[in-house]
């Protein structure tokens, strides 16, 4: 059993992408509904048809909101490339992980999509998932790699992405990290070569 001082919240309606922001920063209310459908509309001010999640107000939130969501609280989401092998990251470096899945809708018998957290505390990595009637205990980051590796090599419909905090205040210095790509271990960071 996980301790239980690990914070998860349950799903409810589709707001997966709402407890997954939550039960990464281990904090209630970290983030609201009213927070998030506020995000969608800075990022499209459109009050019908939002793009960025569901048009009857239900939540299903897509990842721009997520991505613009975790920038409120200095943090950025990055998308990991999953023809790479999970073992060239820099785990020392990375906050926690988001992963996205598709999934079976029985109301409507149809793809959905499914917002989860993925996170160490303490000296193990949990799965967060809304849908667990409580975390659950990965392992330590060998085991959490081998996790990584089936969700990511099982299934073509998982996408993960990074969350990593950002260290520079000032733009200039957060493109210069993200280009050093501190989150892989430095063998498989990339040389970019300046056009300038």
């Amino acid at each position: 059993m996980p301790p239980s001082s690990i914070y998860h919240e349950r799903q409810v309606a589709q707001l997966c992408a709402l407890h997954a922001l939550n039960n990464l920063y281990q904090r209630a209310r970290m983030f609201t509904k009213e927070q998030l459908d506020a995000y969608c509309y800075e990022l499209t001010p459109r009050i019908w048809l939002n793009p960025h999640r569901s048009w009857l107000g239900w939540g299903n939130y897509d990842v721009n909101c997520i991505m613009y969501a975790v920038q409120q609280r200095n943090c950025e989401a990055i998308w990991f490339d999953r023809r790479r092998d999970p073992s060239c990251l820099n785990f020392d470096a990375i906050f926690g992980f988001i992963m996205n899945i598709g999934s079976t809708s029985m109301w409507m018998m149809m793809r959905a999509r499914h917002w989860i957290a993925l996170r160490r505390i303490e000296r193990h990595y949990y799965n967060l998932d809304s849908k667990l009637t409580h975390p659950r205990r990965i392992g330590d980051e060998f085991q959490f790699i081998e996790f990584l590796r089936h969700q990511l090599l099982a299934d073509n419909d998982h996408e993960l992405f990074i969350i990593i905090m950002r260290e520079q205040p000032e733009e200039e210095e957060d493109e210069e990290a993200e280009q050093q790509q501190f989150w892989l271990k430095p063998q498989y960071r990339s040389l970019q070569q300046s056009t300038e």
